[in-house]
């Protein structure tokens, strides 16, 4: 990456350029790749917290006698409260900058996190009062659960639209498919992190500690956000050379644009119903996994950590190396169009073997079946993400990937409910929930081709519809 030239003029995007302190001598500064650690850090952060139920369910459902259907519904709770605050999430972020959004948000969901302990007592609480306003008594159990779950929803929601934008903000687009890959392997990290210590803290301090602990966590990732993070141009630690480099794409106006304009172009559309099918599947997979290996083969806490931690080591090598495809196809020449597609294509293509994971007697083979499709699903999403940042201007990204967010989590809401009831309809049967997820990603990038054949711009008011991703530099 030496020896680039400046690819860009001193003012484009966001904002006329202030000059800063640093000088054009010496190498180029890489503040991008601290700032893309600190958003990864974030994310896995959050997928811990939002995954410790999922690997706790089966302890709790027994615990306290808590149906599937019960089980699908707390967990639908956290979704469309997610999908709710993916509604205003990403214009909030849009107004007040990702720097001051992420960092409520940050604050928020690690202490809903930590209120996962509190549950039974919270539903204690609000049984009597939930039964005389609706009419519907619900066990203390599912209400409580039910009630944090969805305080986490929400506060969890600006995360991805905050990563989105903060990408969008300090990549440029030949390198954003790789950097959004990255921070989506935060999400299996997460994953990895919960699988290899819920059981052993549940073991050895009980479910209440493993909440309180794992929440915690968050609280370390804000006290490195608010002093680090900065806008590239206010950021005094990088360089002019690194400044130019990050603005190198096309020079894109700023005025702030509706969400509700958006929903008027197809791009947004493809945005939303890929999200709306393959979320739900991602919600499924990160759920129900767990319940699958303790019905299918009889695993019960501490020996579901290790299959569930190798699942989601191969998930993050399709994080990486869906965003990696890609960004390499770019830079060898390839349009955005056929890069972009050809990894949608390949990655949905290696989901399809799940609807065979229902079958296989060891289930080191279910193991190796799942883990290829949700590194399969993660390669999607970091190509869909970044198809977001290939088709609206920058000053767009957070709102169109909140709207697409909030479609995602609709369909996750849908398809949470549906489990718990597919499975009690078919005596744990899950071949109807692997077949469904296994053609879920051919329909998307389907709908994806049929609204966008060649991946153009939206061409929105003063934006000519040309930012487009900008040729590799020579080296």
């Amino acid at each position: 990456m030496a020896n680039q030239p400046s690819l860009a003029p001193a003012a484009v995007n966001d904002a006329p350029l202030p000059l800063n302190n640093q000088s054009d001598d010496g190498p180029r500064s890489r503040v991008r790749w601290g700032v893309l650690v600190l958003v990864f850090l974030g994310t896995t952060v959050n997928y811990v917290d939002r995954q410790v139920m999922g690997f706790l369910g089966p302890h709790l459902r027994e615990l306290y006698n808590i149906s599937k259907p019960a089980y699908g519904d707390i967990q639908a709770t956290f979704a469309i409260a997610y999908a709710l605050g993916q509604m205003v999430s990403g214009g909030v972020l849009d107004k007040i900058g990702t720097r001051a959004g992420y960092a409520i948000a940050l604050f928020g969901w690690s202490l809903a996190s930590m209120l996962h302990a509190f549950a039974i007592g919270i539903g204690g609480a609000l049984t009597g009062a939930f039964a005389a306003v609706t009419g519907i008594a619900i066990a203390a159990p599912v209400l409580g659960f039910a009630v944090v779950r969805g305080v986490l929803g929400v506060t969890e929601s600006p995360a991805f639209p905050a990563a989105t934008k903060t990408l969008a903000e300090w990549f440029p687009k030949r390198e954003r498919a790789l950097a959004m890959g990255i921070v989506n392997g935060g999400a299996n990290v997460g994953i990895l992190i919960a699988a290899a210590s819920v059981g052993v803290l549940t073991k050895n301090f009980g479910w209440q500690w493993t909440f309180l602990l794992t929440g915690a966590l968050g609280f370390v990732v804000l006290a490195v956000w608010i002093p680090f993070y900065r806008r590239p141009h206010e950021h005094p630690r990088v360089s002019k050379g690194e400044l130019a480099y990050i603005h190198s794409d096309p020079a894109e106006p700023t005025a702030k644009i509706p969400w509700i304009t958006l929903l008027g172009y197809r791009q947004t559309w493809a945005w939303v119903l890929a999200k709306f099918l393959t979320d739900a599947m991602w919600w499924f997979y990160v759920v129900w996994f767990a319940q699958f290996f303790k019905d299918r083969y009889g695993l019960e806490l501490l020996a579901i950590g290790v299959p569930l931690f190798v699942i989601y080591v191969i998930a993050d090598v399709g994080s990486v190396g869906g965003g990696w495809l890609s960004s390499a196809m770019l830079k060898r020449g390839a349009s955005v169009n056929a890069a972009r597609k050809t990894a949608l294509l390949v990655c949905a293509l290696c989901v399809t073997p799940i609807v065979f994971a229902a079958y296989p007697s060891n289930y080191w083979i279910s193991v190796l079946l799942l883990g290829i499709a949700t590194a399969g699903h993660q390669g999607f999403s970091s190509n869909i993400y970044t198809v977001v940042s290939d088709t609206f201007p920058r000053r767009a990204v957070a709102s169109v990937a909140g709207l697409g967010g909030t479609a995602g989590y609709i369909g996750a809401t849908i398809f949470a409910s549906l489990t718990g009831r597919i499975l009690q309809w078919t005596n744990d049967q899950y071949m109807i929930l692997f077949i469904i997820a296994g053609s879920a990603y051919l329909v998307a990038l389907g709908i994806i081709h049929l609204l966008m054949p060649r991946l153009e711009p939206a061409a929105i008011g003063d934006d000519p519809g040309t930012f487009t991703v900008a040729p590799p530099p020579a080296r």
